[in-house]
């Protein structure tokens, strides 16, 4: 059983493309009836949009194994009174799904990811926090890819955050244990008694997905295909018992070994 990420682990950062062997191992976990959740941190469109975009490309599974936080946002966060930061894209998301959207006195400060975050929007949320505003993120991607370039990712500027005003924050998609506990339950949907420990999870990013996902007891994949170039460009700083189980270039790679 898997969990599969998507950014740079099925599609390309780059272009949007399907990486190498990943439509051809989606098509093999069909053919031998082997469940899975496509798990991804996609905040930029529409839940069913952003699963339209992945079937138009040639990917082939139904909506019922996609999951990204946006699915799970309603339940986690109050429509009223949010400071949002992101992409144009995920704010006009935002306020077709009604959320009140408040730079004066929020409630809470919602993050998702932005390439180009300014000192301004830094100085602006940490009044709101020292003012008493909860803080959320969107999820907690080590790196953000984008244009050939790597910009601090949502989990990075949290942790800054934090820092800066020792604020705790609460995390809606990846690597938080109750998204990982959704995809659990979907998965349930196609093998009842599924548990975390029959999961392997395969994705591009070491901190952001699957150190959390190793420590509910999943088999973790890295692919190099995504946000780092290398293995050894994070594996060496991370703790023996953090690493993950196997590492591999991509999806094709991966099928290779099968």
């Amino acid at each position: 059983m898997y969990f599969i990420d998507v950014q740079g682990t099925l599609i390309s950062d780059e272009d949007k493309t399907p990486i190498r062997g990943s439509i051809e191992f989606i098509d093999m976990l069909n053919e031998k009836n082997i469940p899975y959740m496509i798990i991804t941190n996609n905040t930029k469109k529409a839940s069913l949009d952003f699963y339209n975009f992945l079937h138009s490309s040639g990917f082939n599974f139904d909506f019922s194994r996609y999951l990204d936080p946006l699915m799970l946002l309603e339940s986690r966060v109050a429509k009223e009174s949010i400071a949002a930061y992101g992409a144009a894209e995920f704010l006009e998301v935002l306020k077709k799904m009604g959320y009140v959207l408040n730079y004066e006195n929020p409630k809470s400060v919602l993050i998702a990811i932005k390439e180009d975050f300014s000192a301004q929007e830094y100085a602006q949320i940490i009044d709101f926090l020292l003012g008493g505003a909860s803080l959320i993120g969107m999820h907690e991607t080590s790196i953000y890819a984008k244009n050939s370039k790597r910009y601090p990712g949502v989990g990075a500027i949290l942790k800054m955050l934090e820092f800066a005003t020792s604020c705790s924050y609460d995390v809606v998609g990846k690597p938080s244990t109750s998204f990982y506990s959704e995809a659990l339950a979907a998965i349930r949907g196609q093998q009842k008694d599924a548990e975390f420990n029959d999961i392997t999870i395969i994705s591009d990013d070491v901190k952001g997905d699957l150190v959390g996902a190793k420590e509910l007891g999943m088999k973790t994949v890295f692919v190099t295909s995504g946000k780092y170039k290398s293995a050894g460009e994070i594996l060496p700083f991370l703790k023996e018992e953090l690493r993950p189980d196997m590492v591999y270039a991509d999806m094709q790679e991966i099928l290779e070994a099968l």
